[in-house]
């Protein structure tokens, strides 16, 4: 294989031919403004409504096993209080994660018209998604769910049904971090629940009895020898049987322990993406862009909305809106041939890693 020289690359890609724009028709109904965006993807839906239904699982055991039987009302409303407000705000988030637009490129631009529109310059390219034909900004990439490039994508996740990107990064992370907390919560209560439960109904036993712990050390009694068994009543830790209640419980600890380690790892991720200004893609393919980064510091507040605030945790509060699209955010800059042999692969591994570089509009190859 033999690149063409760096001029004549540059003459080829400025020619609004070269990108086939016939081949990209514009949409004919395009989405009118404040249009809510959801992806119809079966596996995301369902994952959706599992996390649901986990969160909604996890609300009925707190308040139905270990909260309401419970006599200690000021125990009760506390962490009754606590726990619906993180779990609230926890569905709030994700639901903003799954219909907020990620941050889409307009679909079908890569016209003819709009090409020539850019007027473009000696060393100015272009990069066109052949998928979605549409022209891709720096740091878009094109997710294979959502069926259109993203800005700043930092991955699909099948939870929230949606891309994570620059749009709804923020809701991502509020997601994260609510549900690890209730998780934590819950894995708390539950161990105060099993020793209060057990102490208490260890104490009413041997009390049903009129022993103390001490003479049952000592006259080594065993409960199993007594004929006629005692009802003990166990109101007072649940309103369901011992054997549900301790099943309940259990299914608890490992819904919380899994989503609490998993959230945990995924809000660490999100966090420092946020802070080095590098998305999951980016870091996974080590790209090495020639751009200039921000400051960790602005990231964050661009990322969440501004100087820290408590809106940082209001899902209802949505980030720092970016700039509309100019002409210039359209184009890149190719010094050299070396450049362009740094985009080709670079870019070919971004869209597909399993295609070759034959399926992308903006390389220029020929053969030997």
């Amino acid at each position: 294989m033999m690149l063409i020289p760096a001029h004549h690359f540059r003459d080829i890609e400025r020619k609004p031919e070269y990108l086939q724009p016939e081949k990209c028709i514009p949409p004919p109904h395009p989405r009118p403004a404040g249009t809510m965006w959801f992806i119809r993807d079966g596996c995301g839906i369902a994952c959706a409504i599992v996390t649901w239904f986990l969160v909604l699982y996890a609300e009925f055991v707190v308040l139905f096993v270990m909260l309401i039987p419970s006599r200690d009302y000021v125990y009760s409303v506390i962490n009754g209080l606590v726990f619906n407000l993180l779990a609230f705000l926890a569905l709030a988030s994700h639901c903003r994660a799954m219909l907020t637009d990620p941050g889409a490129v307009p679909k079908g631009n890569a016209t003819k018209e709009f090409i020539e529109s850019l007027q473009l310059k000696p060393g100015q390219v272009v990069y066109k998604c052949p998928k979605c034909c549409s022209i891709k900004p720096d740091r878009a990439h094109h997710c294979s769910v959502c069926k259109r490039c993203i800005r700043k994508m930092d991955h699909h996740c099948p939870w929230v049904n949606n891309c994570v990107g620059e749009n709804n990064q923020k809701y991502f992370v509020l997601f994260t971090m609510y549900i690890a907390l209730i998780s934590l919560h819950a894995l708390i209560m539950v161990g105060f629940h099993f020793l209060h439960c057990f102490e208490e109904d260890w104490t009413n036993l041997l009390q049903a009895y009129g022993l103390t712990r001490e003479e049952t050390a000592e006259a080594r009694i065993s409960l199993h020898e007594i004929k006629q068994p005692l009802k003990v009543s166990s109101t007072e830790c649940s309103s369901f049987s011992p054997p549900t209640t301790v099943i309940l419980l259990i299914l608890l600890c490992f819904e919380g322990l899994l989503f609490l380690i998993f959230t945990s790892v995924m809000f660490g991720t999100q966090v420092h993406s946020i802070c080095t200004d590098e998305t999951g893609i980016e870091r996974l393919q080590r790209k090495k862009q020639r751009r200039e980064r921000r400051g960790s510091w602005k990231s964050v507040k661009e990322t969440f909305g501004g100087d820290f605030s408590l809106n940082w945790f209001n899902p209802f509060s949505g980030p720092c809106h970016p700039k509309p699209l100019s002409d210039r955010d359209w184009v890149r800059q190719v010094s050299s041939v070396s450049d362009t042999e740094n985009t080709e692969t670079t870019t070919t591994t971004t869209e597909e890693p399993s295609e070759e570089p034959k399926n992308e509009d903006f390389v220029e190859v020929v053969d030997e």
